[in-house]
């Protein structure tokens, strides 16, 4: 078996194909902290990281670590809101929010995190619209289902930051990119984003 490539230590893609030159620096209306599930953490495919590195002041905290648990700040005093779908339709908040809390994992991840945290489970919520065109690295369980920098991205448009977000999309499609060339799987990925397919994992 050949030995792993060496890895940025920033942006966690091989040296060869770095994404760091490539990450804006994006001024954003609102903070963003990221409980991102521990099985994400090493994860090259992690969008969450990507888009931390775009966001100056961006926070992710660790879920689910062995031995740590997690510390979460007095969200209702930082004017927090949880950026997840509601079953029941959500009035936009009375005020702008100054912090966006982001569960980040898989679907049923994320899910858990919200239903488990009690501090996640008392935040109103910032539901989005559906999800922008492109490729994508994982097939979402839900029509609605999008990755969390797509997530992101659109919270800083519906929270009056389009252009971050379009800058922040445009990473998101160039990291994507270099890792559908890095499985070779770019033109495939291309041919079933034209007939309205993903990529899987």
């Amino acid at each position: 078996m050949p030995p792993a490539p060496d890895r940025c230590p920033r942006c966690a893609f091989p040296t060869a194909l770095c994404l760091c030159a490539e990450v804006p620096r994006l001024r954003a209306p609102v903070r963003f902290l990221i409980v991102r599930h521990a099985s994400e953490r090493e994860r090259m495919t992690n969008t969450a990281r990507w888009a931390a590195l775009a966001l100056p002041g961006t926070e992710i905290l660790e879920h689910g670590l062995p031995g740590e648990p997690l510390a979460l700040p007095d969200l209702a005093a930082a004017g927090a809101v949880a950026l997840f779908p509601s079953p029941v339709p959500t009035p936009p908040p009375a005020a702008p929010p100054r912090l966006v809390v982001v569960p980040d994992g898989t679907w049923s991840q994320a899910r858990r995190m919200m239903q488990r945290i009690p501090a996640l489970q008392r935040l109103p919520r910032l539901t989005l619209g559906g999800p922008p065109g492109g490729l994508r690295l994982r097939r979402p369980p839900r029509a609605d289902g999008m990755s969390t920098l797509e997530a992101m991205a659109g919270a800083l448009s519906a929270l009056g930051a389009p252009d971050a977000a379009e800058r922040l999309l445009g990473l998101h499609a160039v990291a994507v990119e270099r890792v559908l060339r890095l499985r070779g799987t770019w033109e495939a990925g291309c041919a079933e984003a034209a007939h309205g397919h993903l990529p899987r994992a």
